[in-house]
């Protein structure tokens, strides 16, 4: 397996980047989101490798981070989304907004992308729901959502109250899942707050 490539990055196309590494040009996909980071043409580049392997082809891909291509991963795990379909969930989503849609169940977003429908995004929230873990405890533990499989605690107050009703208060105010799940992980959260503090908390960073 090809775990990364570090090397000058000597080409940039639409869906994949080159790096000439070792005397060796390796052409890799990427997803729009890695293409909105890339440094200049000629500049030292490190990305980290999914190695596709087919009868018929190899491909591979690339990712700024570890975490990314864990997503990129757990991804192709679904059935009926293969490399492509990945790569194309995450050039409409980063690794943080999928994270935030698939714990919200915000099927319109990750259905944005070109070749996902609506019965594929549900798939892959059923099928990624529990790998991402608990929404609620990264809210109020901070967590960057770095893991995956994070178990809830038992004594967490906003595991299934005052968090998870201003999520569905935001979005009958017209917010998608995932804005109102963003709204809400930018606020400092307190054990005293009521479901009112935590949804005018989350307006005001809206509102900024």
């Amino acid at each position: 397996m090809i775990n990364h490539i570090r090397g000058i990055l000597s080409d940039i196309e639409e869906g994949q980047v080159v790096i000439e590494a070792a005397g060796v040009g390796y052409a890799i996909g990427v997803p729009a989101t890695v293409l909105n980071l890339l440094p200049p043409v000629g500049s030292e580049l490190k990305l980290y490798t999914y190695h596709s392997v087919k009868e018929d082809s190899q491909s591979l891909y690339g990712f700024v981070n570890k975490s990314d291509r864990e997503m990129f991963k757990c991804l192709i795990g679904v059935n009926g989304i293969g490399p492509k379909g990945a790569i194309a969930i995450l050039s409409v989503l980063d690794t943080e907004a999928l994270r935030m849609a698939i714990v919200t169940a915000d099927v319109k977003s990750i259905s944005q992308a070109p070749g996902i429908g609506k019965r594929t995004a549900e798939r892959l929230i059923l099928d990624l729901k529990d790998k991402i873990g608990s929404f609620a405890e990264d809210f109020v533990n901070g967590s960057d959502m770095q893991g995956f499989g994070t178990a809830p605690s038992a004594g967490n107050a906003f595991s299934a109250g005052p968090v998870a009703e201003a999520i569905d208060a935001l979005t009958m105010l017209g917010y998608s899942r995932s804005e109102a799940g963003r709204a809400v992980s930018s606020i400092q959260l307190q054990d005293d707050m009521t479901t009112e503090d935590v949804l005018k908390a989350a307006l005001r960073t809206i509102s900024r």
